[in-house]
């Protein structure tokens, strides 16, 4: 099976245009790996897709996530951006590759020290617009670090409802910037 968001080619290689979602719908899959949280809001697939396949304004909305800037042109498939993150006093960047830009319908990229999956879906609902964002937690290599480091606390004790929690109040910040407009 190919995860959501994959093109089904190893970490490293060129990255291509994906086709129709491996699992038909659209739908992240739903196992243990995979957290999703949905809003909907008053605009249209195409408005919501230029915001969130955007990086550079993530920071706007994300309590975690301080921005990005693209590496590569994007959004595209195969596109790089890398990503700035704060909790408290802690700073780190990740890496991130787009594996699926559909306008109007998806946004999926990895983070490469991770191996994680995040994307966004949007799906027209009631003359508007369901986004859900998901990840998908996958291992990857750094897992057993990462493990170990959430451990710690240095990130907070309960660092899976906390992300959690910020993927809802990411989607919250941008449906209310998306209805100013």
């Amino acid at each position: 099976m190919v995860p959501h968001g994959s093109t089904g080619r190893r970490q490293g290689l060129p990255a291509r245009r994906c086709g129709p979602h491996p699992i038909g719908d659209g739908a992240a899959p739903h196992n243990a790996g995979v957290d999703e949280t949905s809003v909907v809001v008053d605009a249209t697939p195409d408005e919501v897709w230029d915001l969130v396949s955007d990086p550079t304004r993530i920071g706007e909305w994300s309590p975690e996530c301080t921005g990005g800037a693209w590496t590569t042109p994007g959004p595209a498939v195969g596109a790089r951006f890398v990503g700035h993150n704060r909790y408290g006093r802690i700073r780190w960047s990740t890496h991130c590759r787009v594996t699926e830009c559909v306008p109007g319908e998806r946004f999926t990229f990895t983070v490469l020290e991770s191996a994680m999956n995040w994307g966004y879906r949007m799906e027209p609902e009631d003359g508007g617009t369901r986004l859900t964002q998901w990840r998908e937690r996958r291992g990857g290599v750094v897992a057993p670090l990462a493990k170990a480091f959430a451990a710690t606390g240095l990130l907070g004790r309960d660092r899976e409802a906390m992300m959690v929690d910020g993927m809802r109040r990411t989607l919250e910040g941008m449906r209310a910037t998306l209805e100013r407009a």
